[in-house]
């Protein structure tokens, strides 16, 4: 029920008041009060009226905040002294899902053990709800968008005095894609930073642009900052936990890159970094440029944020665009990453930085099939003949020195995904052919057992 970042899925089909309803009772039953909040989808009305009903329900009291951004909730927890936090959300996901995702006072997102013990607790339905007389109580925050401004604008400061710079230094495009990330628009304002805002109307039919920030779906913004003559271009999802971005010339900067500039100016020697196991390499050569290094994790961004609680672990991010920085909070906070970013283009241009980093060719393919937790059985079987080291950490992942692949099923849908990556076209090639080996011999070896339990399977290239 619960992937990786949370309950996702088409609303009145996997998303339903029902749901969110038995997510309220479940959270309720060792929590006195939890933060709930929702993003601009209309859907979400109804969704957390459901969720708080079921956490009353259990009596609990329930903080509501509205409309607000995924990284606001997230920190609001601990702010107010909250047992946890729930968020209405299906963060990048076109606007007709929704979902829920759970969060820790620490700001983390629910690890793999909590959602286990809300899924179970669901699936058993012997909750044992309150007497008439000790249902929660529900009341409102009107401060918390306040107070994650605020905590933007201490950080951006601090930020500034070390790089002797100041927020007029700067110009800044923010396309909010007509989601929950204004606070990043009056965080950068009220750090005196020039500000033009795109698509800044919350509005859960994302009418501008598809939620999730993509060279895509970044054009306009792209086109804005190259015309206007701004610093720097960022763009967020739908609940703002995301944060991607457009240099000065209007070039949308590739996620591993933006990643390697974050790793490279925040680590130093000996530090510790967090990413993916399908994050470039151009990450291990920028961290290896300061004398740091990059330790993997399972895909999602509650995985990067485990692994940052770790002693010297001093960021962590995802080439998707979610970025965490330990010191401030567990949370990927797009807006943060925002500022952090703002900064860094007011000391040097961020093309530049981005030059400092080659890419490298990479190659990705997706293979649909209903089979694949029988398909990647057969390939962690295969791994042990093959040459290289070989972790499965998430999937089987076979490093070497000119370079690596993953293979991995998807976590949300019904791929398995192959990715290889080196350091020239030629190796990249003959890395990719040999992944796509390893899968295609493991489909056939299903195929026998599929025989008597046809299911539809083809294949796609992305």
């Amino acid at each position: 029920m619960f992937g990786t970042s949370g309950i996702r899925g088409p609303v009145g089909e996997a998303v339903t008041a029902e749901l969110a309803l038995s997510v309220g009772r479940a959270l309720g039953v060792d929590t006195d009060s939890v933060v709930i909040g929702r993003d601009a989808r209309d859907s979400g009305r109804a969704l957390s009226h459901a969720l708080a009903a079921g956490l009353m329900e259990s009596g609990t009291d329930v903080i509501d905040l509205g409309v607000v951004a995924t990284p606001t909730a997230a920190r609001t927890v601990g702010r107010v002294g909250a047992d946890a936090g729930a968020v209405v959300t299906a963060s990048h996901n076109p606007p007709q899902d929704n979902g829920l995702k759970l969060w820790s006072p620490s700001g983390q997102a629910f690890d793999e053990e909590r959602r286990s013990i809300i899924a179970d607790r669901m699936a058993e339905q012997t909750i044992e709800l309150a007497p008439w007389d000790g249902h929660g109580e529900r009341s409102a925050d009107v401060s918390a968008v306040n107070a994650h401004q605020r905590a933007l604008v201490e950080a951006g400061q601090q930020w500034f005095e070390t790089e002797s710079r100041s927020g007029d230094d700067v110009s800044v495009v923010v396309d909010v894609g007509n989601g929950t990330g204004g606070v990043t628009v009056d965080a950068l304002r009220a750090l005196d930073v020039s500000v033009e805002t795109l698509n800044g109307r919350p509005d859960g039919r994302f009418p501008a642009r598809p939620s999730e920030p993509t060279a895509d779906t970044c054009e306009s913004l792209a086109r804005f900052v190259q015309a206007g003559d701004a610093d720097l271009g960022v763009a967020h999802d739908g609940d703002a936990d995301r944060m991607m971005a457009v240099d000065e010339t209007g070039t949308f900067v590739p996620g591993d890159l933006l990643l390697a500039t974050f790793a490279h100016e925040i680590a130093g020697d000996g530090d510790r970094v967090a990413a993916p196991v399908d994050t470039s390499l151009a990450v291990d050569d920028a961290l290896a440029d300061v004398g740091a290094e990059l330790v993997h994790t399972s895909v999602g961004d509650v995985f990067v944020a485990e692994k940052t609680r770790q002693e010297g672990v001093v960021f962590g991010g995802e080439p998707s665009g979610a970025w965490i920085f330990p010191s401030e909070t567990l949370c990927p906070d797009g807006p943060l990453a925002a500022v952090r970013l703002a900064i860094l283009a007011a000391a040097q241009p961020l093309s530049e930085r981005v030059a400092s980093f080659e890419p490298y060719p990479i190659r990705r393919t997706s293979i649909e099939t209903t089979a694949k937790t029988a398909v990647m059985e057969a390939v962690h079987a295969d791994s042990t003949a093959i040459t290289g080291a070989v972790t499965t950490l998430d999937g089987v992942r076979v490093s070497r020195d000119e370079g690596w692949f993953l293979i991995r099923a998807s976590g949300t849908q019904p791929l398995v995904r192959l990715t290889a990556e080196a350091r020239d076209d030629t190796t990249t090639d003959q890395l990719f052919e040999e992944a796509h080996a390893l899968v295609t011999a493991a489909v056939d070896r299903t195929e026998s057992w599929e025989d008597t339990h046809p299911s539809p399977r083809r294949y796609r290239t992305d």
